[in-house]
């Protein structure tokens, strides 16, 4: 402990704020230059696709073909505004969720505290720094108790250091006992402190910006789609250079058989893999952000779906961390003496259990149960004739869950000393008879199974200075216990409910008495008599008896932190992928284990938060449930999209290819790829984004985490949609050559045909297993009007007579184009039917694999 207390600060006023915020700028370090539109831009130029067209273009320039080059030109413009407008869209995304994830900091403005984003900190602020804090600023200290701050981002020195207020600076060295540096963590104790620099001025900031430049690793799916892209495009490359020679040995045209190339390659290029991968986890991002769930990594979006355990922590996630003291027990030679809330005035016999349980608590509380103390105590106790002083003060721990300060009281010539903590602790410290002891835990009992929070209340006297080391060294005497109540949440028995239809199991794990979690676990539909553990028990099992105990046990009581990590790695040792949630300095191991970390944004640390790859805004269970369903939501669309992108290739790479070999007119040329780019990309990266998602989404099992997107089932499915539509719209353009029609007139036909049937395959895509009625009923505005602007566009095509000419068609009689709108609407119905077959046929084989 190293000063004693203080009154209220009132730190800057808003005003004052404002200006100085404009004066210094905000409190970040420099940030890599934003890119700009010419940057993108120079980026779509290193992209095959656009060097493609580009080299298109400079060939019908130099067969003087303007007309075609500039329509060319015009098609390359719209793919690159296209790129441009996708682009910026997801900078703008990833820039918001940027600033969410800004640095949190507690101060105090207008005398009032406020937790605000770190990046509106200004010199001269007051800020609030405790346990599990990330100091958002340089900061000179006011007053610490028991501070120790990591400070190995700055200094390399592993251990902690301790702070005090009062130490002197020789000027020397900024690393001064009596500040706190930018980017350090507090690892115990809590201080109030000035902001002395902000952003680049701060000590991290003269050192560099090394932090800022540290590229995240690529995520299992991004290497899987980069191998993808890289592999398509060794395979196109091969296949275009043969298509050019083959095209020059039987037409002896060097810059056709270079079109006719670069046309096969622009067919088989799938660059819209990587277009995809980036836009959905990055509005897969802005998706979870909006129901109050932040992400920090974005692998996280891909674990989502797969999630088989659900580890959540009791107070404020099932709970709704809004505490109110219920019952005050104390205990006479006869028998318990109850005071129940609501029953009238506190009686006097009760006030010293009240007012001790207060100087137990912060004096600024934030803990929701601190805040309960405080509540009863402003309504049924006194105001003290002068305000105490806290002299010494011992925090919680794992071996001894109590908290106690000692203060100095107006007229006394002792400390008061008041503890409070569980009630085995507190028994312990004050070392009743046995049958006394018997007595309370018993009541403690009875409260808790009725859902309550139990703490117990002890107080002791001392005189001098020389504090004992711990908690143990005073004489506590029991004062009574006290038990707050703190209601379920609404949305959590529905939402257990839905995570066991989705096959997702849901523990509680909490350092909560046995009787409240069981209770607890009850109201929420956790089965908690299925099984229970202990902490204590949790640490006499070795690791195999462990992972045994975890595969039924549903509810983990009076559990450590270090007793979580335990847990998670020997439900991942069993094959489960684990969600866990943590709000603590001490959970930042267990959530860095878990597959999912999830910390607690309302009172989560700024520990838990970084060593976590979710954020839970809102602290609300439900809110997780509704992660996990997006999470699946999500990763269907991918599969969605990339299903798509499999199959559309197929179709347009075959009709490029056929015609030359059998002699057919060609059907494609560069002008014609581009077109189909331009409907392609926005159709996988908007369209399918925006899925709603599967009626069963969350009454299957999780996918299995180790299936790659790119499974050969998915390649071979979109492979067979693929040649569905090359052998429907192939064969239509033969018939129609066969029939003597000529060959604008063919050409024009066959690409309705096309264009109609991969509409067809965007409207079977929707769809993971052929439901005809979610095709047509679900709603989304983007792909009805994405099939509107591909109609126009066709449209215009047609009916403008220069354009048509460009792209070598006539304008077919109103029965040809009926038939080609009839091949898409084949298409749809043999793609619908042989989703629908496959879908039966799996689901028969899974419900053989998992039998009755």
């Amino acid at each position: 402990m190293n000063s004693a207390g203080r009154a209220s600060p009132s730190g800057l006023s808003a005003e004052q704020a404002a200006r100085q915020l404009a004066l210094d700028g905000p409190n970040e370090l420099p940030r890599p230059p934003r890119r700009t539109g010419w940057h993108i831009l120079l980026e779509v130029a290193r992209e095959p696709m656009f060097q493609l067209l580009a080299t298109a273009v400079a060939i019908y320039f130099i067969l003087g073909d303007r007309a075609e080059a500039s329509v060319l030109l015009a098609f390359l413009g719209v793919i690159v505004a296209i790129t441009l407008v996708q682009e910026r869209r997801t900078e703008r995304v990833l820039e918001a969720l940027r600033d969410m994830t800004s640095p949190r900091a507690l101060v105090w403005r207008d005398g009032v505290p406020d937790r605000i984003a770190g990046r509106e900190l200004v010199r001269g602020d007051l800020i609030e720094l405790a346990e599990g804090d990330r100091v958002p600023a340089d900061a000179r200290l006011l007053s610490a108790n028991d501070l120790a701050v990591d400070e190995s981002l700055l200094s390399g020195e592993s251990l902690p250091v301790a702070k005090t207020a009062s130490a002197a600076t020789d000027g020397t060295s900024p690393m001064t006992s009596n500040h706190v540096f930018a980017g350090t963590m507090v690892v115990a104790g809590r201080a109030l402190a000035e902001v002395t620099a902000t952003g680049a001025r701060s000590e991290i900031g003269r050192i560099g910006t090394v932090l800022g430049s540290i590229e995240a690793e690529s995520t299992p799916l991004h290497r899987q789609t980069r191998q993808l892209v890289r592999w398509f495009s060794v395979l196109g490359l091969v296949v275009s250079v043969a298509v050019g020679l083959l095209f020059f040995i039987t037409q002896g045209d060097w810059l056709g058989a270079t079109l006719a190339g670069i046309t096969m390659a622009m067919s088989m290029l799938p660059q819209e893999f990587l277009l995809i991968l980036t836009v959905f986890m990055a509005m897969g991002a802005w998706r979870l952000s909006q129901h109050r769930v932040l992400t920090r990594r974005a692998a996280t979006i891909e674990a989502l779906g797969a999630a088989t355990v659900l580890c959540t922590d009791k107070t404020g996630t099932l709970t709704q961390n809004q505490m109110r003291i219920e019952t005050l027990v104390r205990f006479t030679p006869e028998r318990p003496v109850r005071w129940q809330a609501g029953e009238g005035e506190l009686d006097e016999r009760f006030q010293p259990l009240l007012r001790h349980g207060v100087l137990a608590c912060e004096e600024t509380p934030f803990d929701p149960m601190e805040r309960a103390f405080h509540t009863l105590a402003r309504s049924a106790l006194a105001p003290l004739a002068e305000r105490p002083a806290l002299v010494h003060e011992y925090g919680l721990s794992p071996e001894l869950p109590v908290m106690a300060h000692v203060w100095c009281m107006a007229g006394q010539p002792d400390q008061t000393v008041a503890a409070k903590g569980a009630p085995e602790s507190i028994v312990r410290l004050c070392s009743l008879p046995e049958a006394l002891r018997a007595q309370v835990l018993d009541e403690a009992g009875t409260l808790a199974e009725r859902g309550m929070r139990v703490l117990a209340v002890a107080s002791a006297s001392f005189r001098g200075t020389d504090w004992p080391a711990t908690q143990q060294g005073f004489d506590f005497r029991l004062l009574g216990l006290v038990a707050l109540a703190d209601p379920l949440r609404d949305t959590v028995p529905r939402a257990v409910q839905e995570c066991r239809r989705a096959g997702i199991r849901v523990l509680m794990i909490t350092g909560d008495h046995p009787g409240t979690a069981c209770a607890i676990a009850r109201q929420a539909g956790i089965d908690g008599d299925a099984g229970l553990l202990l902490g204590e028990e949790v640490a006499r099992l070795d690791d195999a008896a462990l992972q045994h105990a975890v595969t039924t046990t549903t509810v983990f009581a009076r559990v450590a932190p270090q007793q979580k990590l335990r847990i998670v790695q020997a439900l991942k040792a069993n094959g489960a992928v684990v969600a866990m949630t943590g709000d603590g300095v001490n959970d930042a191991p267990s959530l860095k284990a878990a597959h999912i970390g999830i910390a607690m944004g309302g009172r989560g640390t700024d520990v838990a938060r970084e060593a976590s790859s979710l954020v839970l805004l809102d602290d609300d269970f439900g809110t997780l449930v509704q992660a996990v369903r997006l999470g699946r939501r999500i990763y269907d669309n991918l599969v969605k999209a990339s299903r798509f992108v499999f199959a559309v290739h197929v179709p347009i790479a075959g009709l490029t290819l056929i015609p030359m070999l059998v002699g057919w007119p060609l059907m494609f040329t560069p002008m014609h790829i581009a077109f189909l780019e331009i409907v392609i990309d926005p159709v996988c990266s908007i369209v399918f984004e925006a899925e709603d998602e599967e009626p069963d989404l969350m009454e299957r099992m999780p996918r299995d985490p180790s299936a790659p997107l790119f499974s050969p089932s998915m390649i071979a499915q979109s492979l067979l949609q693929g040649c569905v539509i090359l052998l429907l719209v192939g064969g239509f353009y033969g018939w129609l050559l066969h029939d003597g029609l000529a060959d604008d007139t063919a050409r024009a036909s066959a690409f309705i045909a096309l264009i109609a049937s991969n509409i067809a395959l965007i409207l079977a895509n929707r769809s993971l297993r052929g439901n005809v009625r979610a095709v047509f009923q679900r709603g989304n505005r983007a792909l009805w009007g994405m099939i509107l602007t591909i109609l126009t566009l066709l449209s215009a095509v047609l009916l403008v007579a220069p354009v048509r000419r460009l792209f070598g068609f006539a304008l077919p009689d109103l029965t040809l184009i009926g038939c080609a709108l009839g091949v898409g609407a084949v298409t749809l119905m043999t793609l619908l039917a042989q989703q629908g077959l496959l879908a039966a046929v799996s689901h028969s084989r899974g419900s053989r694999a998992t039998g009755p």
